[in-house]
């Protein structure tokens, strides 16, 4: 079980960068179909071709807690699950989907609860079967992005990021550190301490100034700050 409860997407890629973990992201527009609904959990991948049943066989493959990541193209002409295949994805243990693509059955979705986060609705399904390639089920692009069963994937409100598995625990620790001392940041503000104070930034400014290559960044991770990574 990967705890993610107290984590968002924003701090997983504050530690990559500060890790220097490849940052892949999904294009922006993906989103949950019930708002507030969270997702982390192991890739599991499958390319979509106009027919279910590349998902069917993937459910067969799924571990509990793994996340279905379905490669449609980032088609936006069709939706490629709608809620017999999240029904049975529940039924297979798996955590949730992530679409590059469409969904359809909204009502339906957000009755079942299980996360879905695609790029949008459509009430057409698709028309078409297309060739299958011989990786349908081993790895699943998005966007720029191929990801496979030697990766995490971690969704919420901001968006859908990936990481390698390998890299996770490392990942992982620094975004909880990175939450504690904004939390901690956010707390003094509110208490009446500005961020400027906070940060020295008048420092920064004047070391700037006989220092053009000093940047803000070098600043906070001098002083223990977490504004920006």
């Amino acid at each position: 079980m990967i705890e993610f409860d107290e984590l968002s997407t924003p701090l997983i890629a504050d530690a990559c960068v500060r890790h220097g973990v490849s940052l892949r992201v999904a294009p922006p527009g993906v989103a949950p179909v019930v708002r507030g609904h969270r997702l982390a959990g192991r890739v599991l991948p499958a390319r979509h071709y106009g027919s279910v049943d590349v998902f069917l066989e993937a459910y067969g493959g799924a571990e509990p807690g793994d996340v279905l990541v379905v490669d449609n193209g980032g088609r936006t002409d069709e939706a490629c699950i709608g809620d017999l295949t999240v029904l049975e994805a529940a039924a297979a243990g798996v955590a949730g989907l992530v679409v590059w693509g469409l969904h359809r059955d909204t009502p339906e979705l957000a009755g079942i609860g299980v996360p879905v986060f695609s790029y949008g609705s459509n009430p057409a399904g698709p028309v078409r079967v297309d060739d299958r390639e011989p990786e349908a089920l081993t790895s699943a692009r998005f966007g720029p992005h191929r990801v496979g069963a030697g990766d995490l994937v971690f969704a919420d409100d901001d968006g859908v990021l990936f990481v390698a598995a390998s890299h996770a625990a490392a990942v992982l620790a620094t975004a909880r550190a990175i939450r504690r001392t904004e939390r901690e940041q956010a707390e003094r503000i509110l208490a009446g301490r500005t961020l400027r104070e906070q940060t020295a930034f008048a420092d920064y400014l004047a070391r700037r100034a006989t220092d053009p290559a000093y940047t803000f960044r070098n600043h906070l991770r001098r002083i223990g700050g977490a504004i920006e990574e």
